[in-house]
């Protein structure tokens, strides 16, 4: 009884964060908001590379999906055709990693940026969000292969305004 009290105490610390303890909050929470975001990259890229080979070998032609799935960096993955399993198993493993980093970049960056200026500012607002969003918008881009100004500049816009939305809709809900 006493290791699966010991087992739900574990858990419970988890529930709280903390996975690091790197000698201080900031790096504790930029840590773990990467490793958390890593995984759930992870899983999204092999779980989509799981469905389009599913529905590859089902048989159904790729212009009658919906033109969402068919774009972006589906394209980008020729090499899983590859001449053998090798050559696919390690397209999907570097995509896997980009896209892990990718994620956990964003959230890690993001996290630490708003606790930044928390901590510098003494308030979290929308301001706060809107400054931690544009920067992880603009990071995000140049993460992309082939990244011009423009895209920079609209990633930042966009990170800024969904992060100042989700701001101040957290308090609506």
């Amino acid at each position: 009884m006493s290791s699966n009290s010991n087992l739900l105490g574990e858990i419970r610390s988890l529930e709280k964060g903390w996975f690091f303890d790197l000698g201080h909050p900031l790096l504790n929470r930029v840590a773990e908001s990467f490793v958390k975001a890593a995984g759930i990259g992870a899983i999204q890229a092999v779980s989509r590379e799981a469905y389009f080979t599913a529905v590859e070998g089902a048989g159904v032609d790729p212009g009658a999906m919906p033109p969402d799935m068919t774009s972006g960096k589906r394209h980008r993955l020729s090499d899983l055709r590859g001449e053998n399993c090798n050559k696919s198993l390690e397209a999907m493993v570097k995509n896997t990693g980009k896209e892990s980093f990718q994620w956990g970049m964003a959230a890690g960056l993001y996290s630490g940026v708003t606790y930044g200026l928390r901590e510098v500012r003494g308030s979290h607002d929308w301001k706060n969000s809107a400054v931690a969003g544009a920067i992880t918008g603009a990071a995000l881009a140049l993460t992309s292969d082939d990244t011009s100004h423009e895209q920079i500049v609209q990633c930042a816009i966009t990170g800024a305004a969904l992060s100042t939305a989700a701001n101040l809709l957290t308090g609506i809900f």
